[in-house]
């Protein structure tokens, strides 16, 4: 399949005083491990235009997407509407909040400004190539990250060698679709979706973690400025700690064995990759509602019961949560006990419905890019690509778009059996949205394969 396209992107470094994304705690940034980046590809192909930007941040929350759009319309690009245009983040818990920080409304700004100069970049001259696609699978990284218990429950990250883990709760997906244009250059653009979590460094050093790892891995053996984005497959479930190992999993030096391990899988097989069959790309979008998220009267009794056991524990300090992990949770420790507790009462007064918006690029009749907002559980985009697309090569990214709306800045995505069993991503403070968000995604995605 001919395609014409372009390619721009910009280094967002922190510049001032910014709290990192994607823990409880507030972690200033204190130096820069290496960069992180937006990046946009444009591309054409039988008359019709679309684009994704990727952002190295947590995520895309309404307040990013809005700010990137303003700064787009700037621009006057009428060949690119919103609808056509993706954005999404790789989900590293190293780089700047575009939340809840004080001075995030700076650097949301700042991040939205640099992506309107890398999409103008990459939509100012398309040059043509040749769309490829193929799949190649790793199974060495990723785990389940929920798991059975022997007293009936499920723990999310119960620790390693824990000798009361009886087996993982679900799946895991270690298929790696991948899109490719190819120029007389050579290799030109690599787009790739993999499952796992982006959260392998901790401390307060920006980096793009792995996924930074494998991009410049592959890019000096592409095309001369060649681009490699690494979408974030539905992962929600999923991270890279090997509960049967003892060996430490939380450094630096992981992200490189994860990223640069991804980059060999990657480049063995991209001779492999073939034309794309079929003429031209489509864009189809979907906005979608859904509901907040549902608490009965017996989870608040008991949350209140919770909070009242431990008076001397004050949750909402800033300062108080520099110590909180996920494994506290699994401990049942006092103050993870009162955290979850005192979270759920808070958002059992909310009444923000979440609005999401679904992109899809269709590529001739036999590869398709489907986004899926926030932390999507793995099984999700199984039936994205297995089931709903299976006729296509089908890449989902996860943090695509914006994360419900005014009131949600992100949260899990679970399977509704999921609920009930255990671990924190079916709290109401991880989980602001319904029971039924992962069913209504799936249908209104099956709404919108149907559209020609």
């Amino acid at each position: 399949m001919k395609i014409k396209f372009g390619l721009g992107r910009k280094n967002i470094n922190p510049e001032l005083p910014v709290s990192l994304a994607g823990y409880f705690n507030k972690r200033m940034w204190d130096q820069v491990l290496d960069d992180i980046e937006v990046r946009a590809v444009a591309m054409k192909s039988g008359g019709e235009y679309a684009a994704i930007i990727q952002f190295d941040l947590l995520c895309v929350n309404i307040r990013l997407y809005k700010a990137v759009e303003k700064e787009i319309r700037k621009l006057n690009l009428k060949n690119f509407p919103m609808k056509n245009i993706l954005v999404c983040a790789t989900h590293t818990h190293t780089a700047p909040d575009t939340g809840a920080d004080p001075n995030s409304d700076e650097y949301i700004r700042f991040a939205a400004a640099r992506a309107a100069e890398a999409f103008d970049e990459a939509a100012s001259e398309l040059c043509p190539g040749e769309l490829l696609s193929g799949m190649t699978q790793d199974h060495r990284f990723l785990f389940n990250r929920r798991y059975w218990m022997k007293n009936g429950t499920v723990l999310t990250n119960p620790g390693k060698l824990n000798p009361d883990i009886l087996r993982p709760e679900g799946e895991i997906d270690p298929q790696i679709p991948m899109l490719a244009i190819r120029t007389d250059d050579g290799l030109k653009v690599l787009i790739t979706s993999i499952v796992n979590h982006t959260d392998t460094i901790g401390g307060c050093g920006v980096s793009a973690d792995w996924p930074g790892f494998m991009r410049r891995a592959l890019e000096p053996e592409m095309a001369p400025g060649a681009m490699v984005l690494p979408l974030i497959g539905a992962s929600g479930n999923i991270n890279h700690f090997d509960v049967t190992s003892d060996m430490d999993q939380t450094c630096y030096g992981e992200a490189e064995r994860i990223g640069t391990g991804y980059a060999g899988t990657i480049r063995k097989y991209w001779d492999k990759l073939e034309a794309v069959s079929g003429k031209g790309l489509i864009c189809h979008a979907r906005k979608v509602k859904s509901k907040p998220r549902e608490i009965d009267p017996a989870e608040i009794a008991e949350a209140e019961e919770i909070v009242a056991k431990y008076p001397d524990i004050d949750v909402f300090r800033p300062e108080s949560l520099k110590d909180l992990t996920s494994e506290d949770l699994a401990k049942g420790t006092p103050f993870a006990l009162k955290y979850f507790a005192a979270n759920l009462l808070k958002q059992a007064q909310k009444s923000d419905k979440p609005e999401f918006l679904l992109t899809c690029i269709k590529f001739g009749d036999s590869a398709v890019i489907a986004s899926l907002p926030s932390e999507p559980f793995v099984e999700i985009g199984l039936a994205l690509r297995k089931s709903i697309f299976k006729n296509r090569l089908c890449l989902v990214t996860s943090h695509g778009n914006y994360n419900g709306g005014k009131g949600f800045g992100g949260g899990y995505i679970p399977n509704g059996w999921n609920y009930g069993r255990g671990g924190y991503e079916d709290t109401p403070r991880s989980n602001g949205y319904s029971r039924s968000t992962a069913d209504i995604l799936l249908a209104n995605w099956r709404k919108l394969a149907e559209k020609k």
